[in-house]
């Protein structure tokens, strides 16, 4: 079925791009099969192409694990949607480091890359493909071409709800754009097909499209909880409208706390539960073992059929090195590039000269053997300490599907129970409104996972913003949400400073101009539209 998107990644890469051409030239290709009338003749391909889209969050072209690739540029694991989503987030922040010397790879953590940085450059690609990969699946799918096809009332009624979920996906990677770049080009399947010079929209125009489009689906896509494993609900639209209202004051300079608040609200109550061990969210079996009642929306992976070698797959073997094991990750060998830095380790100590070992919060999942808390050398994998929290084992410790060990089962969380806790104690403390007892119950929910028992449990008065910031990075860290964090915070370039942030051991401020990504200086010399960010 879909929760694995196991038989339903087909090349409709190649078809949109022939449509394209089609609708300009009027042409008629000597194999008709690569038409879209002909693709879809097969009443099952609409939920295939929906698949792709899904797909594109998780895999790197039509044939993982590499092998015609969706991009042209950096190699199919470098340029995968997660990995690079993900490093974004993450290696620019306290969280994270990597060894390699791939490239640009470290003026990601140095906070001094250009508009020329490669791995900056192809998620901005990554981002754009998935946008035209949903502009044209709606168009593929409005109400005069399923007549001119004779497409059935019910399988009509099955499209109306892929067409809401396109919405969303299309919604989310415009999301990551508002975010990463503020001010990207913008197409919509209104605009015409073939080449043409996208406008360049800007960031409150963006948010208010964004938001415009997630308010248009959130009463007709499926309702929450109530749709397959891994594909979107009205709890995702929930979710992600939710995250643009936390961040309202950083995109258009407004408070939307009382929003946050609202559908935060509607999360918590509609069925969703915090799973008893906090590690369950991170394993191979994490679609089963009870986390997937606390996830609100996943990117699926499956060793067998959704093989990359970005996503779960770089997030689990580049965590392993040194003394550490790979077999008790259910892998086949480490990479041994990304850990932490102190910073992240001292938010779980009392005192950061206390041992890591010591902490009873189950949260603080480090490889301290071998490896040295604080780092002298970022290429060296032993210098910081290694993470252990994604796993390629299930709750017994079995290995996942792949008898390789290369590619794991393990879904990464993007959305789930205990962010939307979060954001709503955060969210009342900015003056959302909502309840202060009901805003500590939440967060004493966590911290009881957490440790086991409620002797670490706070008051109100142990609620503030500061205690907010280091809660989600002990909750929530390498999930792919600490850049955005710390910029609400401001804490991300001129006020915060951490382990060889700015290229110097002790850590340094930088410019806020950093708070956005630059346009790849790529695109801005093929499109006279764009006009790069300020301080790039």
């Amino acid at each position: 079925m879909f929760n694995r998107l196991k038989t339903f990644l087909i090349i409709f890469a190649s078809m949109a791009m022939f449509w394209s051409c089609e609708d300009q030239l009027d042409l008629q290709p000597e194999d008709n099969r690569l038409t879209a009338e002909a693709s879809f003749e097969d009443p099952d391909a609409y939920k295939q192409f929906l698949a792709k889209l899904y797909a594109g969050l998780a895999i790197s072209g039509q044939e993982g694990p590499a092998g015609q690739p969706d991009l042209v540029g950096l190699d199919e694991g470098f340029s995968q949607y997660l990995r690079l989503y993900w490093k974004l987030q993450e290696l620019t922040t306290d969280e994270a480091v990597i060894g390699w010397n791939d490239g640009t790879i470290k003026d990601l953590h140095n906070q001094n890359w250009t508009s020329g940085n490669e791995f900056i450059r192809t998620m901005y690609s990554r981002i754009m493909y998935q946008v035209a990969q949903a502009n044209e699946f709606l168009r593929q799918t409005t109400p005069e071409k399923l007549d001119s096809r004779g497409v059935e009332s019910s399988l009509r009624n099955d499209i109306e709800d892929f067409r809401a979920e396109a919405r969303f996906l299309r919604a989310l990677s415009y999301y990551h754009a508002l975010d990463l770049f503020g001010n990207p080009p913008f197409v919509t399947e209104e605009d015409p097909i073939g080449a043409f010079l996208p406008e360049q929209i800007q960031r409150a125009e963006l948010f208010d499209y964004i938001e415009g489009e997630l308010l248009d689906i959130e009463s007709t896509i499926v309702a929450a909880n109530q749709n397959e494993y891994g594909r979107a609900d009205q709890a995702a639209v929930w979710m992600l409208l939710a995250k643009l209202y936390q961040n309202a004051e950083v995109y258009n300079g407004e408070n939307r706390s009382a929003e946050v608040i609202d559908y935060t609200s509607r999360i918590a109550d509609a069925g969703f539960s915090l799973v008893d061990d906090y590690q369950k969210l991170f394993l191979a079996d994490n679609d089963t073992n009870g986390a997937q009642n606390e996830v609100i929306f996943p990117i699926t992976f499956d060793g067998i059929e959704t093989q990359a070698y970005g996503g779960m797959t770089f997030i689990v073997h580049a965590a392993v090195g040194g003394d550490m094991d790979p077999a008790d990750f259910g892998i086949n060998g480490g990479w041994a590039g990304i850990r932490t830095t102190s910073a992240l380790v001292n938010k779980f100590l009392d005192d950061e000269d206390n041992p890591i070992e010591d902490v009873e919060d189950e949260r603080a999942l480090f490889f301290t053997e071998g490896q040295s808390k604080e780092i002298s050398d970022i290429s060296s994998f032993t210098d910081g300490y290694a993470v252990t929290k994604f796993k390629n084992v299930d709750t017994q410790g079995n290995p996942g599907s792949d008898p390789t060990g290369d590619f794991p089962d393990t879904d990464f969380p993007m959305f789930r129970l205990a962010d939307a806790y979060l954001m709503y104690a955060e969210a009342h403390l900015r003056g959302g409104g909502g309840s202060e007892a009901q805003a500590v119950e939440y967060i004493n929910e966590l911290r009881e996972r957490a440790y086991g028992n409620s002797d670490n449990n706070i008051s109100a008065s142990d609620l503030d913003l500061d205690f907010i910031i280091d809660e989600r990075a002990r909750e929530l860290y390498w999930e792919a949400h600490r850049r955005t964090d710390l910029i609400r915070f401001n804490l991300f370039t001129e006020n915060g400073i951490w382990p060889f942030k700015g290229g110097v051991p002790q850590g340094t401020t930088t410019q806020p101009f950093r708070n956005i990504f630059p346009i790849p200086a790529s695109d801005l010399g093929v499109n006279t539209n764009l006009v790069q960010n300020p301080g790039y």
